[in-house]
């Protein structure tokens, strides 16, 4: 098996762009990044152009705008930014874990001009949260050509018009599939592949929704289990088929795109139900990873739709991630480790780690659920780290080498007695967009600033 996976080295590089570029509509210039993760859902910023450092005193802003509360990243398409938050009008989130805040509020659709920050439109409604850690919405809308997709924290799904926010048409997972709010809210990212929005919902036999993308009409429902979780949907090419993944909280499994049809399933549970991170394919095999010391490696059978265990991780093998996805570069699995807070380095063969630095996470010291988040730009790393910090770093099997960093938002969240920001930026038109509980910032990574 080692040997197979070293075969695999050889031709990934050139093959791994064909699976992700099949779920990003045409429509998309190589400029946006109309989705969490970007274009094609893989973490890669190919822009070129970029700074190689920042200058001394920082990255160029170029606007600021306020909005209120979310852990939603921000979108950019055809000329606009858009994201999500929370108004809160009465209640106060207090962030336990174990505890459900209430709150009546109001969650907001918000679109940007691109070039100047400045408000094109809001689409807002009235939304009572009863969830743990209740800043706002947690995930990032989805734009595919004139339509925007967005998903509330109590499980409004809706679809807008992306010039002016109208609604097209919206469902509410609770009310009509019966799914129950997850402790932690209606996390998983919208997916969009061809004519059909996949989403992740709840309920008796409905974990996993297919919807007419522009009608929404439902084309099929799958999948029961004890917690939905809060995987996003996720789509690999194997054995020469299109496979939906989605790791709820007691299996991972592959789907039929078009009938929900279960291809195979293999149990991966996490403690809590907390299923978070996108499985990460590398050429014929994916890793998925959680909290609780849970973690696989599967092999995907290239003949059919199939897959078996390679390995599962053990104690001090491999890398435990929640917070961000982690990332396969080659050969090596980078993440941020739920448990000790750092970001590690694992052999992708094996799992055996290869080195911890707490510098782009927490600092200097372990912190449960330290979190950064991973960017591939050219031969290196565009990291945001929970301090606000945006950092350039090489990474490779030997260490965690850092280029340059800047301060650029303030951590205004609050998480195990400390001040964090957990919210993904997105990565366009030579620009990082970036927001906490108070603002959305532009950044210029122009090399020619």
């Amino acid at each position: 098996m080692t040997q197979l996976i070293r075969n695999w080295r050889v031709w990934a590089k050139l093959a791994g762009c064909l699976t992700v570029i099949i779920s990003v509509s045409a429509t998309v210039s190589a400029d946006d990044w109309p989705q969490w993760m970007g274009p094609q859902r893989d973490d890669h910023w190919r822009e070129t152009g970029i700074l190689e450092k920042f200058p001394e005193g920082g990255p160029k802003i170029l606007w600021r705008t306020k909005v209120s509360g979310g852990y939603s990243g921000p979108s950019v398409a055809n000329g606009r930014v858009y994201l999500t938050d929370y108004v809160p009008t009465e209640g106060a989130a207090a962030n336990d874990p174990g505890i459900r805040n209430e709150l009546k509020g109001q969650e907001r659709v918000l679109c940007f001009d691109v070039k100047t920050g400045e408000p094109l439109w809001e689409q807002a409604y009235d939304c009572n949260y009863k969830i743990s850690y209740a800043a706002g919405p947690r995930a990032t809308p989805t734009v595919d050509g004139e339509h925007v997709y967005s998903l509330g924290a109590e499980g409004d799904l809706l679809c807008l018009e992306a010039a002016t926010g109208k609604v097209v048409w919206s469902k509410n997972f609770p009310k009509e599939y019966g799914a129950p709010t997850p402790q932690w809210g209606f996390c998983a990212h919208p997916l969009v592949v061809g004519d059909l929005l996949y989403c992740l919902a709840g309920g008796p036999g409905s974990v996993a929704i297919a919807f007419d993308k522009l009608t929404g009409k439902e084309q099929w429902k799958a999948l029961s289990a004890s917690d939905a979780g809060y995987c996003p949907p996720t789509l690999i090419e194997a054995g020469g088929t299109q496979q939906l993944i989605i790791w709820h909280g007691d299996s991972i499994n592959s789907l039929n795109l078009k009938t929900g049809e279960v291809y195979w399933s293999i149990p991966l549970k996490p403690d809590y139900g907390m299923s978070i991170t996108a499985p990460r394919q590398s050429g014929d095999f994916l890793f998925a990873s959680g909290i609780g010391n849970v973690g696989a490696l599967l092999k995907l059978d290239s003949a059919k739709p199939a897959a078996e265990v390679v390995w599962r991780g053990e104690g001090n093998t491999t890398i435990y991630c929640a917070n961000s996805t982690p990332i396969v570069d080659d050969g090596v699995l980078y993440g941020a480790d739920c448990r000790s807070g750092g970001l590690r380095a694992a052999d992708f063969e094996t799992g055996k780690r290869l080195w911890q630095s707490f510098e782009p996470t927490t600092g200097t010291r372990p912190a449960g659920h330290g979190t950064v988040f991973l960017t591939k730009q050219g031969d290196r790393f565009f990291l945001f780290s929970e301090t606000g910090d945006l950092i350039i770093a090489k990474l490779s099997a030997e260490k965690y080498e850092e280029i340059s960093r800047a301060h650029i938002v303030e951590p205004t969240g609050e998480a195990f007695g400390r001040s964090v920001v957990w919210t993904h930026p997105a990565f366009a038109n030579k620009c990082a967009f970036i927001r906490n509980d108070k603002e959305l910032v532009c950044v210029s990574l122009s090399a020619e600033e």
